[in-house]
């Protein structure tokens, strides 16, 4: 009877080990501990996962962008992960909201379309990873000196920034007989501050006389535009989300003047524009968005992710204005669909 009662409190103590490991090992099959020990759970297939999403307005581009964020994150978790989708509908103090709200909510990740967006999630938050999209250049949007490519903090993404000197290239080759051009531009815009000080320099040097004028918001671009039209041959417009916003405005002036536009992106061209060398802003999010999983799973860390840009840039022209104003497009450009 002695070893039948030694037998059972055998088993039941080898039920309590089994029921004890199965405890801590509930997480998934293969909890694992790292090297500072901490408990770490890989492939965990109960894990969803919240992302943030702060665009800061609407426009063509940043919806493309947006769009192939979430295409590419869902294609990879599915059900597995949640967007909160808000929109700053222009309004950078808005952006700072969104992020704080996002801060709060412990979000897993904050996708920030645009640099008002990024430079609000940067200052709200040096925890929770965040990627920017829709940025042109990372060391002038986060103050950055001497920027190398890495931002080195919980802050990566990617950069739509389009070769400035291609685009001044095509400025001559379009249009070799003008003389001067005219640089239009958001001055609260910091990246189209700085493509429009890099392309100055550039089209200076293809011999033409070049004139800024910066507008504070959509509130003086008619007056500004007007300006521009009349005193320029060309007008030149960088990537900028007032612009993208309002191409209505400049197209309702600058085509009666018979002044051809050249722009920084394929959605300002198709609502004002001559031609332009762009990016597929859809596959730049999408970019972003298989940068986001990286970060998720655990494969890779923020910190140490360089700025990746776009790895296709395609020369395009919308048909309908070149055809109003006589603009004749060399072969290799492609029309812009419109619908």
């Amino acid at each position: 009877m002695k070893k039948f009662y030694k037998l059972l409190a055998l088993l039941v103590c080898a039920v309590m080990v089994f029921s004890a490991g199965a405890c801590n090992n509930k997480g998934g099959d293969n909890a694992s501990t790292t090297a500072d020990g901490t408990n770490t759970t890989v492939n965990d297939e109960a894990k969803t996962y919240t992302v943030g999403i702060s665009q800061l307005v609407q426009h063509v581009a940043l919806d493309a962008a947006t769009k192939g964020f979430k295409d590419a994150l869902t294609a990879k978790l599915g059900d597995k992960v949640k967007f909160d989708e808000k929109n700053a509908q222009g309004d950078a103090p808005t952006c700072a909201s969104i992020a704080n709200g996002f801060v709060a909510a412990k979000v897993d990740l904050i996708m920030a379309n645009a640099t008002p967006a990024l430079q609000a999630a940067a200052a709200a938050t040096a925890d929770i990873p965040v990627l920017g999209t829709s940025i042109t250049e990372y060391g002038v949007a986060l103050d950055i000196k001497d920027f190398t490519g890495t931002v080195g903090t919980n802050v990566s993404g990617t950069s739509d920034l389009a070769p400035l000197d291609q685009q001044a290239a095509m400025v001559k080759a379009l249009f070799p007989d003008a003389k001067k051009v005219g640089l239009l531009y958001c001055s609260a815009e910091a990246n189209s501050d700085y493509q429009v000080k890099t392309i100055e320099k550039m089209l200076a040097d293809l011999g033409y006389e070049c004139t800024k004028y910066p507008f504070t918001d959509s509130n003086d671009l008619a007056s500004v535009t007007t300006k521009a039209a009349d005193e320029s041959d060309v007008i030149y417009v960088p990537t900028d989300n007032t612009v993208a916003s309002n191409t209505g405005i400049i197209d309702n002036i600058c085509r009666p003047k018979k002044v051809p536009v050249i722009a920084g992106e394929e959605g300002i061209c198709a609502g004002c524009g001559v031609a332009t060398l762009s990016i597929d802003y859809y596959d730049l999010g999408f970019a972003t968005g298989e940068m986001a999983y990286k970060i998720l799973t655990g494969e890779s860390k923020v910190s140490e992710m360089p700025i990746e840009y776009a790895p296709k840039f395609t020369k395009k022209y919308n048909k309908e204005i070149c055809d109003e104003l006589g603009v004749k497009i060399p072969s290799d450009y492609e029309v812009i669909e419109t619908k």
